[in-house]
């Protein structure tokens, strides 16, 4: 894609979000990496309802502005993302309802915050690791999910959000939306005996998507 298609898509998928609760007000953010030094990513305080395609940021991977707007204080976590696992192409960063809400939840697995119990879960992103709390924009942030980037594809920061990649924009955000329905899923479910996935059932899954 050229560097104006993504902005487009960037500007679309934002807008979906949006318009659909995902997001609300200047919560969230999104990157999207343009080749291999440069990364597109939202600027700071925008609402991802509001995205123009000519005010989006361009940064170099050590953060330098090359274009657009000043950029989102959490960019420096996209970043060190981006450093640290060159399969990762594109990042997305929601305060999405029920994902929030669980990331509220004391006592959660710090290794998979929510035990399978649908396949789509375990084929989109395995597992979602639980990031400890810091305040947002904290270099701690980004220092956590820089030194976890080849060791998932989702997670979840304490008392915040979600932090989803993708092979590209379009299926992190395939990825982030799935997440939320399984966080909804899972609050619909509490009282209920919940039939979850066994080890050999998870297994089966991961195999098929090698």
């Amino acid at each position: 894609m050229t560097d104006l298609e993504q902005k487009e898509l960037m500007v679309k998928l934002g807008r979906s979000f949006y318009e659909r609760g995902y997001t609300v007000g200047g919560a969230g953010n999104l990157s999207v990496r343009l080749d291999d030094n440069r990364v597109l990513v939202t600027p700071t305080g925008s609402s991802l309802g509001r995205l123009r395609a000519e005010r989006l940021s361009v940064l170099d991977l050590n953060g330098n502005l090359l274009e657009g707007d000043k950029p989102s204080k959490e960019s420096v976590f996209h970043l060190a993302m981006y450093k640290k696992n060159p399969a990762c192409k594109a990042i997305v960063h929601l305060h999405s309802t029920y994902l929030t809400a669980l990331s509220c939840l004391d006592g959660l697995n710090p290794n998979n915050a929510v035990r399978a119990f649908t396949p789509y879960y375990v084929m989109r992103v395995g597992k979602m690791q639980v990031i400890p709390y810091y305040r947002p924009g904290s270099p701690k942030i980004a220092e956590e999910l820089g030194n976890r980037a080849l060791t998932g594809k989702a997670f979840l920061l304490a008392n915040h959000g979600v932090v989803v990649t993708g092979t590209d924009l379009s299926d992190a955000a395939d990825n982030a939306e799935e997440l939320e329905e399984t966080a909804k899923l899972f609050f619909i479910l509490q009282g209920q005996k919940i039939r979850y996935l066994t080890d050999e059932e998870v297994k089966d899954l991961e195999n098929r998507g090698k």
